[in-house]
């Protein structure tokens, strides 16, 4: 079963079971996933389908920030929800200590020497951590390394 399928299997269930959010925010992700083919005139590969749902899971995290330096707990909660949702549907993360390595390894490989060459490191790194790490996370540990 593709990731489509499953997403679509799991709307069905959450919506026969009542689980309003989980509903809500299945047939969003099936919605951005139908815009994408429709933009892209066919379907979509598994790796497309992760950045879309990258895509949503960053803006449930801007937001959940968002309104926490607002002061509205609440609605931060529901995104993080919404976010728990979607982080099923995503591959496993990277951790911190593992991107760290590989960016020392591509610092490496790349013989940048400063900040100004962030860009030859990125471009070995965001290959190997698409979908798998926050990119702002990546970009801040490559900053770190070279500054």
């Amino acid at each position: 079963m593709n990731l489509k399928e499953q997403i679509q299997k799991d709307y069905i269930e959450a919506f026969k079971a009542r689980e309003r959010v989980k509903a809500l925010v299945l047939k969003t992700l099936q919605s951005e996933i139908k815009n994408a083919e429709i933009e892209e005139k066919g379907e979509l590969d598994e790796g497309r389908m992760v950045r879309i749902i990258s895509k949503e899971a960053k803006k449930r995290k801007d937001a959940i920030e968002a309104y926490e330096k607002g002061g509205r707990p609440e609605l931060a909660a529901k995104e993080k929800e919404e976010l728990e949702i979607l982080s099923a549907y995503l591959p496993e993360q990277i951790p911190e200590e593992e991107i760290r390595k590989m960016a020392e390894n591509a610092v490496e490989q790349s013989g940048a020497s400063g900040i100004k060459e962030i860009g030859k490191v990125m471009a070995i790194l965001m290959p190997q951590t698409k979908g798998k790490a926050d990119g702002a996370m990546v970009g801040k540990i490559v900053r770190e390394l070279l500054g």
